[in-house]
């Protein structure tokens, strides 16, 4: 199920995309970027919907994901 991220308070929003960001370890190519950065460019690619919030009921997990990924895969 795709949570949209407005419906999210900002705390919390911030805490999982921290958590993500964290999780994910995500190359970002020869510049270090700082958690900021990292956040503040999860938060532009959900603004444009590049990514999703998606919520698991199967799993009880939230996880942020490609649109791509989740429109290809439905659950």
């Amino acid at each position: 199920m795709i949570i949209p991220y407005q419906q999210l308070d900002t705390n919390t929003l911030n805490t999982l995309i921290e958590h993500f960001v964290l999780r994910e370890g995500t190359d970002y190519g020869s510049l270090e970027m700082s958690m900021s950065e990292k956040v503040c460019q999860v938060t532009k690619q959900l603004e444009t919907g590049d990514v999703v919030i998606v919520y698991s009921e199967l799993h009880d997990s939230v996880n942020i994901l490609p649109k791509s990924e989740v429109l290809k895969n439905p659950q």
